[in-house]
């Protein structure tokens, strides 16, 4: 880093034309200045400036050298300011990945306030249905909905239980059905990552039963299955915060209120790190004291 420095203070000089103007500019004295010039003429054998009682000019080696190193100098001060901002709590940048409906819903209010908070942490993020890979796609921590973590080359932290239940269009001969086994096959509508089929796991605390849904219609978006169960397509399982507003609307009713699904976990999963970065773990802290009670009103 000192030889950096060297060629810091070499190149703004070679901008400013005076020693006396770099040395106020970096907070040091114009001799030092001087004898970091001259420390770094030494060492390359050639002399780069032209000193006069007023100003400093470059020689001809001094320009072409400061043409060749001028690029590699700025990307070696920003990589350095890259990693020291990294290892901020309140600087730097923060790629988030999350699910599409969560995202909506409740990413804008949190980050809102989280950005008031901390202005200079910029934050990306990517809406998706699906898992990402969070070490391959470059993401500092994924919010995800989904069971109890299976994944070992990550590490998650769980936040708080996603209730989910079964609705459907009130009027519709699925909204009067008492056990699972008068769901036809036909009207269960599957959410699955990949739009295909999927397995409801109800258990009434007694009993279980297993609905195979999909049949005729599946996607990967919870909203849109919401949709599909309103205008009388069938039966949804969905996460309360999704279908709590068209509820309160009458477009849906619950079905089934005896019988759950097993719990669906909100979790923070992030790359295998020793410890969260700062600013990680800044947002972490936050997203969790505040998630809860945005989920809580949504439904």
């Amino acid at each position: 880093m000192h030889e950096l420095k060297a060629l810091h203070t070499f190149l703004l000089a070679a901008e400013r034309k005076s020693f006396a103007q770099v040395a106020r500019e970096l907070g040091v004295t114009p001799a030092s200045v001087t004898r970091t010039i001259a420390a770094l003429e030494e060492e390359l054998g050639v002399q780069l400036f032209v000193r006069t009682t007023r100003t400093v000019s470059l020689t001809s080696d001094g320009a072409s050298f400061a043409a060749r190193i001028a690029p590699a100098v700025r990307s070696l001060q920003e990589a350095r300011a890259d990693i020291l901002n990294a290892h901020r709590a309140d600087e730097g940048l923060l790629r988030i990945n999350a699910p599409m409906s969560l995202g909506q819903k409740v990413l804008p209010q949190i980050i809102g306030w989280f950005r008031k908070l901390y202005p200079k942490i910029d934050v990306q993020i990517v809406l998706t249905d699906h898992f990402l890979d969070v070490v391959e796609e470059d993401f500092d921590l994924a919010v995800r909905v989904s069971g109890p973590p299976s994944d070992k080359f990550t590490i998650w932290r769980k936040i708080c239980v996603v209730r989910r239940i079964l609705v459907a269009a009130p009027g519709t001969p699925w909204a009067r059905v008492t056990h699972p086994s008068e769901l036809p096959a036909d009207a269960c509508l599957a959410f699955s990552g990949d739009s295909r089929s999927e397995q409801w796991q109800l258990s009434d605390g007694k009993s279980r039963y297993t609905v195979d849904a999909g049949q005729c219609i599946s996607a990967n978006n919870g909203e849109v299955l919401g949709r599909f169960a309103a205008d009388g397509s069938g039966v949804a399982l969905l996460p309360t915060f999704i279908v709590a507003e068209l509820i309160r609307q009458g477009r849906l009713v619950r079905v089934l209120p005896q019988w759950h699904p097993p719990e669906l976990w909100l979790t923070l999963f992030y790359p295998p790190y020793h410890a969260l970065p700062p600013r990680i773990a800044t947002f972490s802290s936050f997203f969790e004291a505040h998630i809860g009670r945005l989920v809580t009103e949504l439904e």
